[in-house]
């Protein structure tokens, strides 16, 4: 499980953003806390006999992305700043 942690640094996806979380809290530690997310969701697949769903982790990357933005929102209105987003390019 360790490895395979170890290899979702490199990815594209949930698992990738959560273990750069984890790295930045908690340090080396981060992989052991990857591989454990990791072996739950293997647990809950093989328990389940579920499919692997990539929606859920979508979702929940939509949550962090919000949180995100509301964080930086509030620390720019803490330092007197305002954010405007930026409009798509055509």
């Amino acid at each position: 499980m360790r490895l395979g942690a170890q290899s979702l640094a490199h990815d594209e996806s949930y698992l990738r953003d959560h273990h750069r979380r984890m790295r930045a809290r908690l340090g080396p530690a981060a992989v052991t806390a990857t591989a454990h997310k990791l072996a739950r969701i293997i647990y809950q697949l093989v328990t389940t006999g579920e499919a692997y769903n990539e929606g859920v982790f979508l979702r929940e990357q939509q949550r962090q992305r919000k949180r995100t933005e509301a964080r930086l929102r509030a620390r720019a209105r803490c330092c007197g700043f305002k954010l405007v987003p930026l409009e798509a390019s055509a």
